[in-house]
């Protein structure tokens, strides 16, 4: 193993979005092709806002995706005394002090500042006071940000980002409740679990010179900074849950492959020529951050689809038949009652795009007495129909074996010995076997459903037509 460290950090106040499992795979297929370390770390330092509930759809979420990691899941909760300690640490060196200042007070500055014309940064009131009694007034700690100079970094994406030091807040660390604040806790663990890189939503820019500061101060290794644009919705709007679905398990629900939406994620900002469709294995290989794109990304279902109706025609149908199975229990069919779901889903794969697709096509496999199509019944059902129908019954049962090629030999020979062509009996078998005109090939259904089957379906439309 190398020692190159990433991490995949989320706050567990919702379920893993979108946005949040394309940054975890960035890390995930970085980790991988240098052989290094994957870490998952929950920022549950929220107390309020944090929920078990949100923890166990993230590990869930990651864990569909195939995201798997080497180490953690850490929780910052566990880790409050060393935060604590690390707070007493800078006080003691003088690189962080203690403010009295009153969030009434601090208003009032911020708005004397906008008056003025300035920023709306803190002041430095108690900045230079001498240490005071614990008297028990209420105090929050600050980071003493240096005053002048420039805090600048080589991001791995966007590439040379500088922030003026005198344009920076004196950041609070510990809060007056004495709970540490998201950008100190964030060095502490990225310092103590010895990460390299950081890839992260281009939200945390603001974030990264004040944190480079936290890292210079306790004389820690800096690591590389790569921040990952936003995903747009079709409108050009940040993502959010009106341009659909952002949650990963939404997307398993509405009958999309972990597969395809791991392919259409590392595709929404990273390229590799003019290459669509990756497995995992060529993911590992050919993932580079150096490839991300600078600007955002826009989300288009069209092209997600696309790749999901592509992953299920060429999957594995066991696996499939495996998945589909949940569906099919939601739409009131158990498959252990009908024809084996391999075969079944092989004569559906190939025009299903979504899961639910799938399984919605599957049905009539498993159903008896459904109702016929009403205009195909009218147009198909014809009074020569039950005659067809014996004599592909009387040949069927002659077959020593119902396969693709003994099925088409019955209705060449029907057809000749009738003078009419496959149009005259086709789609009033497809109606018989499943009640709708659009269907899997009759070849192949007849040889799914197996002779008694075929029988009972045809003998119940003939009983149909002749009424």
């Amino acid at each position: 193993m190398s020692n190159v460290r990433l991490r995949f950090a989320p706050s567990p106040t919702g379920y893993l979005h979108v946005g949040g499992a394309r940054t975890a795979l960035f890390n995930w297929l970085l980790a991988r092709k240098l052989k290094g370390t994957f870490v998952l770390r929950i920022e549950d330092t929220d107390v309020q806002r944090s929920t078990q509930e949100s923890v166990d759809a993230i590990l869930q979420g990651m864990t569909w995706l195939g995201l798997n990691w080497d180490e953690g899941p850490f929780y910052q909760t566990d880790y409050f005394p060393l935060y604590k300690e690390k707070v007493q640490e800078l006080l003691a060196q003088g690189k962080a002090y203690k403010c009295y200042c009153s969030a009434e007070e601090l208003e009032a500055k911020r708005e004397k500042a906008m008056q003025e014309g300035g920023k709306p940064k803190y002041d430095g009131t108690c900045r230079d006071l001498p240490p005071q009694e614990n008297d028990g007034r209420p105090y929050v700690v600050r980071f003493r940000t240096p005053l002048e100079g420039t805090t600048l970094w080589n991001d791995a994406i966007k590439g040379k980002i500088s922030f003026e030091n005198n344009e920076l807040d004196d950041l609070i660390i510990q809060r007056t409740d004495g709970t540490p604040t998201y950008n100190f806790v964030v060095v502490i663990d990225d310092i103590n679990m010895k990460m390299t890189m950081v890839i992260r939503g281009d939200d945390h820019v603001n974030n990264t010179p004040r944190q480079i500061l936290l890292y210079e101060a306790f004389g820690a290794p800096i690591p590389t900074f790569a921040h990952v644009p936003m995903i747009l919705g079709s409108d050009k709007a940040r993502l959010s849950k009106r341009h659909g679905a952002t949650s990963v398990m939404a997307y398993r629900d509405m009958g999309y492959l972990p597969e395809a939406l791991v392919n259409y994620l590392v595709r929404l900002g990273w390229s590799h020529g003019d290459d669509e469709i990756f497995s995992i294995d060529e993911l590992i290989e050919k993932f580079s951050i150096e490839n991300v794109g600078r600007s955002p990304s826009v989300f288009n279902t069209e092209k997600l689809l696309w790749l999901n109706a592509h992953y299920i025609k060429t999957g594995d149908p066991v696996r499939l038949a495996e998945l589909v199975t949940p569906f099919l229990k939601e739409r009131g069919v158990d498959p252990a009652g009908g024809p084996d779901l391999v075969p079944v889903v092989k004569t559906l794969q190939e025009r299903a795009k979504t899961m639910l697709e799938l399984a919605d096509g599957a049905v009539f496999y498993y159903q008896d007495g459904f109702a016929y199509d009403e205009k195909g019944a009218a147009k198909n059902f014809t009074p020569e129909t039950p005659a067809l129908l014996e004599a592909l019954i009387a040949k069927l049962e002659a077959l020593p074996a119902l396969t693709m090629d003994s099925v088409e030999a019955v209705f060449k020979e029907i057809c000749e010995e009738k003078g009419i062509k496959l149009g005259g009996i086709g789609p009033a078998v497809r109606l018989a076997l499943s009640g709708t005109t659009a269907s899997p090939g009759i070849f192949d259904m007849i040889v799914v459903f197996g002779l008694a089957e075929t029988k009972k379906r045809l003998a119940r439309a003939i009983a149909t037509i002749r009424g």
